[in-house]
């Protein structure tokens, strides 16, 4: 009866199994390990497992059945069976081979609860239990539980197991207990417990936790152990090749690439890559080409290595000649690959090749990463692809945010990565909108310094400023770094922001930004520049340990904004002394200084020699420039010639500088040129339809005003107000033309009109011609008195100190009479006038302008 209830209980597809069964009488089948062996299924298993049980052959088979449910992937039924047996020590294995399979499969935390049952059973670890327990410990990381098994370790007496000890070395060093790692290390050595594996545990333990330095000390000290058996193996190069990439160490890299080759090394794939990414992270892709030829074998990391390492030093048209190679030999790709290429792109500012890619490897199957998303993201960036950029954000979402499963600093680094897209696609709010809404707590720098440097760069200095004091009051949590401190002070040159600048200036100093940091420096002159202070601007310069080109060119923009061309051009000259070869930029700013200084000739000089001497084919804003120097001069018929003779067609700024310089000489012919040249290029600038209403006011078309007038009204184009706005002890005070909004309004008309009566005494009359309007010329000289930046004046005289400068800023090129205007103020006050308009610096000081007429 029991055997024809056992058979009903076999599938059909398993009743060849009835030939170990006696069928002749009714007897219990015969159970042997030849027939556990032969399992193929849980089924099977479990059917034979209750025949020992009946039969009560359980015990000893009890060992075979752990065995075959192991095979049969089913742990559940071998962690019962091992619960009910007795502890032995043979049977140990099977407990390690429960936990190590756990370990395998990912599972660390049921890996540990396995072993803590195996204690609570009363079975005892052997020196294979506890190696796979500790580098579940290390990879989980979970330094509590890492500890107490610790002590497990001295309680059973393998404190002087080197296994073991490596085990415990390696789990301290995986939980960032760097201190711990050591004290063990040292431990065993001093009992002479090691080997080679032992020194391997240390120094990774100090690669993977970022102490380079150590790592390399170590590394060293293995290497003069003098054992035989002491010889760095491949463990060992793959160790430390990585950390002579991070500290740039190529010499030392070169000595462990000799000794590879020497010792054979070098055929190991692993070495191989690990050098190849070390030439390549050192910027040596020549020597990382050399190696990557010589390998017998190549896998994907391989090519990987090349392919970023050429992304990252520019050139771009290698990495992505290798990258196809790779597709068409059939390389499987892997995320790092497609990542290389996009960010290759972006960094090229090629953002919609980087989407081109990115859309390629999901259609390969290829998953992106974290990397992946931040890189598209940047190229979305580069070019304003704001509808990509919004694609990329919903992907992020679905695919890595709002998942308990992700690691918040990834999250972080891809949130980051939209703030920034969303600001360079002029989408502030939606950017600060996602900045708010992070928890103060979980910002980190990066955080900060994109939406500090979002504002600054897009208009927004104001808030750039007010973000940064925020950060400093509200988050003492996160420290600002040297590309904040940049940010800021790039917000103050914007501004002209003096005293804020000064400020942002001594906490660097006090925590020590600008010591090493080059472009910290070279932002500070910027802001000293841009501020009106070049003697300091020139300070910051004389005190820098080393310079750049953009140091030597900050330098010369900030003379030549103030007029002091001469001290541009020796600047130029000291720069080629020091062995800088000048490119496009630099003599841009050499031909602005000339400009804003009236030196003609000199900058008809160093425009020749750009393609003469130095080899540099003048562009678009070279040639600007020069129209540029004509205009102010009053030598447009030269400006005209330079333009008919320019070798590509003259674009938007080539007549905009033109009509700049035909408002000023009132050259309606001319004029009228430029401003058709530019409707053809269909230009939107507001710029250029308000300088040829200025000429034709002053010519008194009045038609040809209300013409220009309507024209911007029907194409959309609207004229930016006039804005100035001054320094005062509390901040910055704001005027538009005829504002009557700040508190003290009456108290700066009255100072005003007494101004302008006092210096129409000394011989000003006002220019009336920079009213644009046909009304009389007492109405007019009304209008003008309410400029903006004579209301910024009058506020400036009110409240600042007596002989203080007063600096104002305007968003817009000075008006002509409120340049006339304070010329002659400066005669009457103590304050030396300090203005910067959108074009230049003016320093109105008794009676005198430093632009000398060349505004």
């Amino acid at each position: 009866m029991l055997f024809r209830s056992f058979i009903r209980l076999i599938p059909q597809q398993h009743l060849h199994l009835l030939c170990y069964f006696s069928t002749a009488s009714i007897v219990a089948p015969s159970i042997s390990p030849a027939l556990l062996k032969q399992c193929k299924s849980l089924l099977q298993a479990n059917l034979i497992h209750q025949q020992a049980l009946i039969q009560g052959l359980f015990p000893q088979f009890s060992i075979n059945l752990i065995s075959t449910y192991l095979a049969l992937n089913s742990p559940s039924h071998s962690l019962s069976l091992l619960q009910v047996l007795s502890p032995t020590s043979f049977a140990v294995f099977w407990w390690n081979a429960l936990i190590r399979r756990a370990l395998r499969h990912g599972l660390l935390h049921n890996s540990l609860s396995i072993f803590r049952k195996m204690l609570c059973l009363g079975w005892s670890p052997d020196h294979y239990t506890l190696p796979f327990v500790f580098k579940a410990c290390g990879e989980l990381p979970s330094f509590r539980h890492g500890s107490c098994l610790h002590a497990v370790v001295w309680s059973t007496g393998f404190e002087s197991n080197v296994f073991v000890c490596n085990a415990v070395v390696a789990m301290y060093g995986r939980c960032g207990a760097l201190g711990c790692a050591r004290q063990v290390f040292d431990e065993m050595c001093r009992r002479e417990v090691f080997d080679l594996v032992s020194w391997n545990s240390i120094v990774s333990a100090y690669m993977q936790n970022g102490d380079s330095k150590n790592a390399l000390v170590l590394f060293r000290r293995m290497c003069k152990v003098g054992y035989a058996d002491m010889q760095p193996d491949a463990v060992s190069l793959v160790n430390i090749l990585p950390v002579c990439a991070s500290m740039g160490d190529w010499l030392y890299g070169k000595q462990v690439h000799g000794f590879a080759m020497r010792s054979g090394l070098f055929e190991d794939v692993f070495v191989a890559n690990s050098l190849v990414d070390l030439y390549a992270k050192c910027g040596m892709m020549n020597e990382a080409n050399k190696v990557f030829e010589r390998m017998q074998e190549k896998d994907v990391v391989s090519w990987n290595s090349m392919v970023t390492g050429y992304s990252q030093i520019g050139r771009f048209e290698d990495a992505l000649g290798l990258f196809k190679k790779m597709r068409e030999a059939k390389i499987d790709l892997d995320v790092v690959s497609w990542s290389a290429v996009i960010a290759g792109y972006a960094q090229r500012e090629h953002g919609y090749e980087a989407l081109d890619v990115f859309r390629q490897m999901q259609v390969s199957g290829s998953k992106p990463n974290e990397v992946t998303l931040v890189s598209l993201l940047s190229g979305c960036a580069s070019v304003g692809a704001l509808c990509q950029g919004k694609e990329a954000h919903c992907y992020a979402i679905k695919c890595f945010l709002n998942f308990d499963r992700s690691d918040p600093r990834d999250e972080l680094l891809v949130i980051n990565a939209i703030i920034d897209m969303y600001t360079k696609c002029k989408s502030i709010n939606v950017a600060r909108a996602i900045f708010d809404s992070i928890a103060t707590n979980d910002r980190n720098v990066v955080t900060w310094t994109v939406m500090i440097g979002g504002y600054a760069q897009h208009g927004e200095a104001n808030e750039a400023l007010e973000l940064f004091s925020w950060m400093l009051k509200q988050d003492r949590s996160v420290k600002p770094n040297a590309y904040t401190i940049s940010c800021a002070l790039i917000a103050c040159a914007r501004l002209a922001a003096l005293r804020f600048g000064r400020q942002i200036h001594a906490y660097a100093l006090r925590n020590q930004y600008s010591s090493d940091v080059l472009f910290v420096d070279n932002c500070l002159i910027d802001m000293y520049s841009k501020s009106g202070d070049n003697d300091i601007a020139r300070v910051v310069f004389n005190n820098m340990k080393r310079r750049n080109a953009v140091s030597w060119t900050s330098l010369m923009t900030g003379y030549g904004m103030h007029s002091h061309g001469e001290e541009a051009m020796k600047v130029f000259d000291e720069m080629i002394r020091d062995g800088l070869a000048p490119d496009g930029v630099t003599f841009l700013v050499v031909l602005y200084a000339c400009s804003h200084s009236g030196m003609v000739d000199e900058g008809i000089k160093y425009f020749d020699s750009m393609s003469t001497k130095f080899g540099i084919t003048p562009g678009q804003e070279h040639y600007a420039c020069m129209v540029d120097l004509f205009g102010r001069a009053g030598r447009l018929d030269e400006a005209m010639k330079l333009i008919k003779g320019m070798p590509m067609e003259p674009g938007q700024i080539v007549w905009v500088a033109l009509l700049s310089g035909c408002r000023k000489y009132a050259n309606v012919e001319i004029g009228e040129f430029a401003a058709n040249k530019l409707l053809q290029l269909e230009s939107e600038n507001d710029g250029s339809y308000t300088l040829l209403s200025n000429i034709y006011a002053n010519a008194r078309r009045w038609d040809d005003v209300s013409r220009i007038r309507s024209l911007m009204k029907h194409t959309g184009i609207r004229k930016r107000p006039g804005c100035s706005w001054v320094q005062d002890k509390k901040g910055t005070a704001t005027f538009f033309a005829g504002d009557w909004t700040h508190p003290q309004s009456k108290r700066i008309h009255e100072i005003l009109r007494e101004l302008i009566r006092r210096i129409e005494v000394l011989g000003y009359v006002p220019e009336t011609s920079f009213a644009l309007h046909d009304v009389d010329d007492e109405e007019k000289g009304n209008l003008l008195i309410e400029h903006s930046e004579k209301l910024a004046l009058a506020y400036g005289i009110l409240t600042s100190a007596p002989a203080a400068p007063i600096r104002i800023t305007k968003n817009l090129r000075i008006c002509g009479d409120c340049h006339s205007a304070f010329i002659y103020i400066s005669m009457i006050v103590d304050h030396e006038i300090i203005l910067r308009d959108s074009s230049r610096f003016h320093h109105f000081k008794k009676g005198s302008c430093s632009c000398r007429g060349y505004w």
